[in-house]
Order: C-alpha cells, then structure tokens, then sequence
C-alpha cells in the first residue's frame, strides 16, 4: 500500500533587521538594557544588535551593556526566527518611546 502523506513543509525563517537611534539621554544605560532583554526574551528569535562592527547577543544584559551606546549611537537590530517581525516591532518601539 502507498502513502499518500504528502511532506510538511518547514516554515520559511524570517530574517529582518532595523536601524535605531538611541534618543535617551543617559543613553542604553542598565534600565533600558533591562527592558530591551526583557522584550527581547518574549520571542523565540534570536535576537542580535550590531554597534558599527561589533554584534552581540540581544537576549543577554551583560552584552548590550558592553555596546555602551550613548546618546545618538546608531544601533542595528536583527531577529531571525518565526516571530521576528514581532519581535523586531516590539524592540524598535522600545527606541522610538525613548524607553519610557
């Protein structure tokens, strides 16, 4: 007898990314590096963020803190996963509100 199961495709991977500006004063600081690995560790994504050349782990409060991003420092966020756009929404928005 045959099968006629037909194989399940695999969920393509979304990979997205968005260019932010860190607009706080004080800069990405322990409270918002908090917030931002707080957000962050709500998806399943991986989630990476890029200073100039050096990219760390999203998910991890010691490396954001190692960025020291001031004030103006342009930042790249990426997300790779099934809910990367989420995730990336809900991280860019963290910036654009200022941490607030």
């Amino acid at each position: 007898m045959k099968s006629t199961l037909k194989p399940v495709l695999a969920m393509e991977t979304l990979n997205v990314s968005k260019k932010v500006m860190v607009q706080n004063a004080q800069g990405l600081h322990a409270r918002p590096a908090d917030l931002f690995v707080k957000t962050a560790n709500r998806y399943s994504s991986s989630i990476e963020v890029t200073k100039g050349s050096e990219t760390v782990d999203g998910k991890s409060i010691l490396n954001i803190l190692t960025l020291a991003a001031e004030q103006g420092t342009e930042l790249e966020i990426h997300a790779i996963g099934d809910d990367a756009n989420e995730a990336l929404a809900a991280l860019t928005e963290l910036f654009e509100q200022g941490f607030e």
